[in-house]
């Protein structure tokens, strides 16, 4: 029986960047569960319209 996995989940979040203004996208995290409960978020990263994979820190979240 395995104890630790690592899942990946998709959802849509509302960022905000300078440049584009706000945006609705695809927010990719991958997590770390131990026993069924998630302990630590590993990676978190969204595509851009072009294909292109991009870091969560270069957009906020709107409040």
């Amino acid at each position: 029986m395995k104890l630790s996995k690592i899942k990946r989940e998709t959802k849509y979040e509302k960022r905000y960047s300078v440049k584009m203004g706000e945006l609705t996208t695809q927010v990719t995290y991958i997590k770390k569960y131990i026993m069924g409960l998630p302990v630590r978020t590993l990676h978190k990263y969204r595509e851009t319209y072009d294909g292109k994979i991009k870091d969560c820190k270069e957009c906020n979240v709107l409040a």
